[in-house]
């Protein structure tokens, strides 16, 4: 449930996008955070889905816009289409699972190199609730995260350990720049909107300019398995 603006204070929107290895538990990190919801089995994402939440912090309330995207292989060639213009960035790797942290450091570098530069990123080794199961070290983990200027923190979607800490701790590092980020716009657009986004259609594969509300009935299950899009808003090639 999104929290109540902060009395009298100002609000920042940002867009944050999560990534990661399959399975290292991306989405139910956000479905924890945005509903308070945890699921043993979780689907996999397909493209990426997209949700928002707020934090009061203070005088100040930060609407996240998350982008949280598919981490198999074969959307890698996606992922700049939701990682540009970001603001922030969590990438997520399963403190189970060594070779979901070794991935976890070249989506590092690939922000690093093709993100915004100033872009906040955030390490998460997630499934902490499995200590007995671990492979990769907090220390080591908090050593790498401070080397590449970045922070870093263990979480457990499962019992919600350090998942709202996370996101606050992030929304405090944007606000502190007294800037909100704005929305890129397509120049192809031909509508001004309140919230523009960059979205592919997963159904008819092409390319929208539109508010995030049409961006997240895009990536919602319905429309991935109509088999056509029907959409016609203004922007959509």
């Amino acid at each position: 449930m999104a929290q109540a603006p902060a009395p009298g204070g100002r609000v920042f929107q940002y867009k944050l996008v999560l990534l990661g290895d399959s399975a290292v538990g991306k989405s139910s990190l956000v479905l924890r955070f945005v509903r308070g919801q945890f699921f043993e089995y979780q689907e996999s994402t397909i493209g990426a889905a997209f949700l928002t939440q707020t934090v009061a912090l203070n005088e100040t309330t930060v609407k996240f816009e998350i982008w949280d995207t598919a981490g198999q292989e074969r959307y890698h060639s996606l992922a700049p289409m939701y990682y540009r213009g970001a603001a922030a960035a969590i990438v997520v790797y399963d403190i189970t699972n060594r070779d979901s942290f070794q991935r976890a450091k070249q989506w590092v570098k690939e922000l690093q190199r093709q993100g915004n530069p100033n872009i906040v990123i955030a390490l998460a080794g997630n499934k902490s609730d499995l200590n007995s199961k671990r492979k990769v070290e907090p220390e080591e983990a908090e050593s790498y995260a401070s080397d590449n200027g970045i922070f870093f923190m263990e979480t457990s979607a499962k019992t919600a350990t350090n998942v709202n800490e996370l996101f606050v701790a992030i929304g405090a590092a944007l606000s502190r720049r007294n800037t909100p980020h704005s929305h890129p716009r397509n120049a192809c657009c031909p509508v001004d909107l309140p919230m523009i986004c960059f979205a592919l259609c997963l159904s008819c594969l092409s390319f929208c300019c539109c508010s995030a509300q049409t961006a997240e009935e895009h990536t919602s299950t319905a429309a991935r398995r109509a088999g056509a899009c029907q959409r016609s808003e203004p922007g959509c090639r």
